[in-house]
């Protein structure tokens, strides 16, 4: 091998390790964009100093009340909230192509989303005498509908998918497809017989939106998150195997069906928490898997990490767009996310199509 192949070989590898600090940097530069801009501008120094009488460094008192709460009680959360769904859609997006072998799966092929969907739809429309009896528990009882609906969504694929007790990937995403239909009939009967309050409820819950975090629902999706990202990783050798086909990693020694059933179920669990306090936030469990393949390469510790934080990244970046674009309204970010991500899901389609007619 000549040196300058080898030297070629150093750059690459160089420049992939420092591509996640690079990733990491940017995403808290996302989340400081996203505390200065908005419809009311603050300054560097003003946001600071919020920040600091947050943390108990400087007295409140000598910051300005609207700053604080504007910083501290909805931007911040805010923030830190598409930092963490986005984080999860994305890890679930590369979890999924991995499983399927396919980039251009993501998780609502086996029902959580839509799933999700269909239960929170059904809380708008019949639910709302349940709210009462709730207490001051009221604002966890969406989120735990829509949890539960994404659970038994994929609780039912993955029970038509198996077949002589294992797991069959291509009978999975057939199920998906069929599970998905039926729920997407679901909510458009749910849409009918829905008055105009409640149509309203469904059609923004089904765009997305981050406009009702704050710290009690930051506190759940971020954990989970974490711990669904963390869990990932486990998962990663095996699936570095199944890139050379499920019989290949079973006979290298990897727990293939222990694997893909973990899996699921962490996609499951990860994705139905952060859609069921958000909506429906479509593409990025597609686009940011696509990137972070494109800059660290197919091994999937890396690509889980960096799909992490790049899936952050533009749901916060999006997020801010959101605010500031129609201001004082602000759009759905499921429009913003849909608006990028559809240009480049068909990119990676015509690109698909072009590779298979060279062969």
């Amino acid at each position: 091998m000549s040196d300058v192949t080898l030297a070629s070989r150093r750059d690459a590898v160089s420049v992939r390790a420092a591509i996640l600090p690079a990733l990491s940097v940017a995403l808290v530069g996302g989340v400081v964009l996203a505390l200065l801009i908005g419809p009311s501008l603050f300054g560097p120094l003003e946001v600071a100093r919020a920040l600091a009488a947050g943390l108990g460094l400087v007295d409140p008192a000598v910051v300005d009340t609207m700053t604080l709460r504007v910083v501290l009680d909805l931007r911040l959360p805010r923030a830190i909230m598409a930092a963490g769904v986005g984080a999860m859609l994305a890890a679930g997006g590369a979890l999924m192509q991995g499983l399927f072998r396919n980039p251009l799966a993501d998780p609502g092929l086996i029902g959580v989303s839509s799933g999700a969907a269909l239960a929170a739809a059904a809380f708008i429309v019949f639910g709302g005498a349940l709210v009462g009896h709730a207490g001051s528990l009221h604002y966890l009882a969406m989120p735990l509908v829509s949890f539960c609906g994404g659970l038994l969504a994929v609780t039912i694929v993955r029970r038509l998918s198996i077949r002589d007790g294992r797991t069959d990937v291509a009978t999975m995403l057939l199920a998906g497809t069929a599970v998905n239909s039926v729920v997407f009939a679901g909510i458009g009967l749910l849409t009918v017989i829905s008055d105009d309050a409640q149509l309203r409820s469904i059609t923004f819950w089904s765009l997305g939106s981050l406009g009702g975090a704050g710290w009690g629902s930051v506190a759940i999706v971020v954990p989970v998150s974490l711990i669904a990202v963390a869990a990932g990783l486990l998962g990663a050798r095996v699936l570095d195997g199944m890139m050379l086909g499920e019989v290949e990693a079973y006979c290298l020694g990897f727990r293939v069906e222990t694997t893909k059933r973990a899996l699921v179920l962490l996609v499951a669990a990860g994705v139905g928490a952060a859609v069921s306090f958000t909506g429906l936030i479509g593409f990025v469990g597609i686009i940011a898997p696509h990137i972070a393949r494109v800059v660290l390469g197919p091994m999937h510790r890396q690509l889980l990490i960096g799909s992490s934080l790049t899936g952050a990244l533009l749901l916060v970046l999006a997020d801010t767009l959101c605010r500031v674009v129609i201001a004082p309204a602000e759009l759905p970010i499921g429009v913003v996310t849909s608006l990028i991500g559809a240009p480049v899901f068909i990119a990676l389609l015509l690109g698909r199509h072009r590779r298979a007619f060279r062969c």
